[in-house]
């Protein structure tokens, strides 16, 4: 599973110093020293790991065993892991002017803003730096199988997301999409652990920059994976998803995934508006830097079904044909890119990838923007 939406260079160095396992598609290197601590800043034990995302120890990994349902309820009590601060932001030469920044709603140089983003907007390349990675991770410190998707897993987010994201660069994939199974006691209707500056999504980006400065790192922004409904969005009592007061939450979220150090947020939840919103909600927040990749054509699909085991995210009642799009419809497709470009969007993408090549190419043909597809596991 993984989108066509160009990406890392395949030049990107490997990264060594991890364990030799079978993976399917990717070559085995080796072994990857990773520690961690239950000692606080303080030096008074507080019963948090603090993670080091490369540190050797007596030439082995050190773990705390802990169970899916001990990490997961550790943060539901607030005592969640603790994960590398976000780098300081760089200082400006002396005599620089201070100014209001501009309030531009297209910067173009968002995607030049360095080697990995140029490589995967190249329009002419093909190459693993085309690929974005779709990783789904979790509480827990094991891996877990995913049984509707045979052979991929929720990876545990302080070692075994970090062994596959290795594993990823070693053959010039340099570009992952992080999705999180939350637990069920964080879950709440209006969906408020989406921006938890210290929730596994942002905790997860800072331990991956950390260890891999140079990684393309993109967001889910939709609420269902944080909603006790199962919805994209707010839910009113008579089953209708509410439009506004959803988007003033996805941009909450979205500025809380750039904050942590996100490269590329992806709004997926096809509420009307929303792009506009949190292009304005990151440029508010010294985000410029920050890029959009709309779902713009999200269509209605069985084949999420997959998708939506791995997250625990099904919709608790009814379906989401209120907000994503009637597969019937091919030119209401322009209606939304047009929509998205006006707003702001950086890249516009296709889901199903495989089923909608027509929507691709119209897209292709019809924007400017660089076109992705998500291809999704079937059942």
């Amino acid at each position: 599973m993984a989108s066509t939406i160009v990406n890392a260079p395949c030049t990107v160095p490997s990264v060594k110093g991890f364990e030799t396992q079978n993976y399917v598609g990717l070559r085995p290197i080796s072994s990857l020293r990773f520690n961690s601590g239950r000692t606080s800043t303080s030096g008074r034990s507080r019963g948090l790991f603090v993670v080091r995302a490369c540190e050797r120890h007596d030439g082995h990994v050190k773990k705390i065993e802990m169970s899916i349902e001990e990490c997961e309820a550790a943060v539901v009590a607030g005592n969640a892991p603790e994960a590398p601060p976000v780098p300081p932001k760089p200082a400006a030469p002396v005599g620089t002017p201070v100014i209001k920044p501009y309030q531009l709603t297209r910067r173009p140089r968002r995607n030049r803003k360095s080697p990995a983003l140029r490589a995967s907007f190249q329009e002419t390349s093909i190459s693993p730096a085309n690929f974005v990675y779709p990783l789904f991770i979790h509480e827990g410190q094991e891996d877990t199988p995913i049984g509707a998707m045979p052979g991929c897993y929720r990876l545990g987010w302080r070692h075994g997301l970090v062994e596959e994201v290795a594993k990823a660069r070693d053959v010039g994939v340099n570009s992952i999409v992080l999705f999180p199974k939350v637990p069920d006691a964080l879950k709440s209707p209006t969906g408020d652990e989406a921006y938890n500056d210290n929730g596994l999504v942002p905790r997860t980006i800072r331990l991956l920059k950390d260890k891999f400065p140079d990684l393309v790192i993109y967001t889910d922004v939709a609420l269902d994976p944080y909603s006790s409904d199962g919805h994209d969005g707010i839910v009113r009592e008579d089953g209708v998803i509410m439009n506004d007061e959803t988007v003033h939450q996805l941009c909450k979220q979205a500025v809380s995934q750039a904050r942590a150090g996100a490269d590329v947020v992806s709004p997926s939840d096809m509420m009307d508006g929303r792009v506009g919103a949190i292009r304005a909600a990151l440029d508010s927040e010294g985000f410029h830097h920050v890029s959009i990749m709309s779902y713009t054509a999200k269509y209605a699909s069985s084949f999420y079904g997959p998708f939506r085991e791995a997250l625990d995210s099904n919709p608790r009642f009814g379906d989401k044909k209120t907000y994503q799009m009637n597969p019937a419809n091919y030119r209401e497709a322009l209606v939304e890119a047009h929509e998205d470009e006006a707003e702001g969007a950086d890249i516009l993408l296709v889901k199903p990838g495989l089923p909608y090549l027509d929507i691709i190419r119209l897209l292709r043909d019809q924007s400017p923007l660089p076109i992705a597809a998500y291809q999704v596991n079937t059942p």
